[in-house]
């Protein structure tokens, strides 16, 4: 990269619509691909299952065929745009100290426009032709569903995105090779995010590279680490000191740097042994 002005001037200077649109298009595909949303759509499956199986809201009627198909489809397709929703809302980071406030508006966001999704498959699977007149009735049921899969979809998701150590011959990650040539060699203590850059910060001192953290965070595996926040990705052996105080988590990591710890990781961080 070049010298510290040209750095200071490309970082402040605003991303276009193309280039925000084009990231929450990436943001989006790789939510919905992710292991996590994957243990998503086996929630919604079960989910589905069940609500088909009880004739929910008033689906009993119908064959257990029919039920199934009506039930699981919609589950999955809602689990589809709840994780496009809810990735889009809480893509700089609303999520991780406002679940409530984030789970809400991911709700809204997913009742509203799927209200006539549901409506219009429901009117013709069950009664041969869409109602407008039935439509306000759906809004209702379709928010109760849509607030009970986003609840259980938020408890198996909310996992930090976690890196592993490669087996003994295994390439380097992909990800080492992107560091400037003043760094290279170094130990990667950790990944922050700025704007639309990346800090490294090293054994060998610090610099900045371009790129969305999303990105490096599957570029680093191969090291053993984990996102501690929604703008750090922490390599587990740099890890000095954990501290804790009035319900946060920091880690102190060698050379110095403090890595923040955001409540919504902390427990399976906890659990995993970081602290």
């Amino acid at each position: 990269m070049g010298g510290s002005v040209s750095q200071s001037s490309l970082r402040q200077s605003p991303a276009s619509f193309r280039e925000r649109l084009a990231g929450a298009v990436h943001a989006s595909r790789t939510a919905v691909t992710s292991r996590e949303a994957q243990r998503g759509f086996l929630v919604s499956a079960v989910a589905g299952v069940f609500l088909a199986l009880i004739g929910a809201f008033g689906s009993g009627e119908g064959p257990i065929v029919v039920r199934l198909a009506y039930w699981v489809g919609l589950c999955l397709a809602g689990t589809v745009v709840g994780t496009i929703v809810s990735q889009l809302i809480g893509r700089e980071g609303r999520a991780d100290e406002r679940p409530w406030l984030y789970g809400s508006l991911t709700v809204v966001g997913v009742t509203l426009p799927f209200t006539v999704v549901v409506w219009l498959v429901s009117e013709l699977a069950f009664h041969g032709a869409p109602r407008l007149a039935a439509l306000p009735f759906y809004l209702g049921p379709v928010f109760i569903v849509s607030a009970a899969m986003t609840g259980l979809n938020f408890l198996v998701q909310r996992r930090p995105p976690e890196t592993h150590a490669a087996p003994a011959g295994a390439p380097a990650p992909r990800f080492l090779d992107r560091l400037p040539p003043k760094l290279r060699g170094a130990e990667l203590y950790a990944v922050e995010a700025e704007d639309h850059y990346l800090r490294l910060h090293t054994s060998r001192g610090q610099d900045l590279i371009l790129m969305r953290l999303s990105d490096a965070v599957a570029e680093l595996e191969g090291i053993e680490g984990a996102q501690t926040h929604r703008s750090w990705w922490v390599a587990k052996d740099a890890v000095e000191v954990a501290r804790r105080g009035d319900g946060r988590a920091t880690l102190t990591l060698k050379g110095g740097v403090e890595a923040p710890v955001s409540r919504a990781y902390a427990k399976a961080l906890r659990e995993a042994g970081w602290f």
